[in-house]
């Protein structure tokens, strides 16, 4: 079974979540951590790879956090992948190392990633919100009346 990193995987469920849940106010990464479960240590970095990927938008401030940079329609999986992915491979050396990995595996991958990449920028954050709606929805408020002091 082929498996994406941990750190494109979160960086593609905080995406949809800053889309999901796009309000007047920036969603703050603390609110993030708490719906999905993503480790704030690992879900900082992916923020700022992704604003400096173009995909978000940081807003500084006491009421700060995170917002999209394009409009839900105009953003791809595939385009948050790439982001991470970009990032990804400048610490990483050449894979390969033989002349059947360089010459056999190696483009064997590659299509491989141009496939996967093809099905991933066919899916918009529109289109995954869209599934969350239908998905992901809270169970609705109890009825009577609760108050806290």
């Amino acid at each position: 079974m082929l498996h994406l990193p941990k750190k494109m995987l979160y960086a593609l469920e905080a995406v949809v979540d800053i889309a999901f849940n796009a309000r007047p106010d920036p969603v703050q990464s603390k609110e993030i951590t708490q719906r999905q479960g993503i480790p704030l240590r690992y879900l900082e970095q992916v923020m700022q790879q992704l604003v400096h990927g173009g995909i978000l938008k940081g807003v500084r401030g006491p009421r700060g956090g995170y917002r999209l940079a394009r409009e839900r329609r105009r953003i791809t999986a595939g385009d948050v992948i790439r982001v991470i992915s970009a990032a990804e491979a400048e610490s990483e050396a050449q894979i390969f190392s033989s002349d059947i990995g360089q010459r056999v595996v190696g483009p064997l991958w590659s299509d491989a990633q141009a496939s996967l990449l093809a099905k991933l920028d066919s899916v918009t954050l529109e289109d995954l919100c869209r599934r969350a709606n239908e998905n992901c929805q809270e169970e609705p408020p109890a009825t009577g009346v609760t108050f806290e002091i």
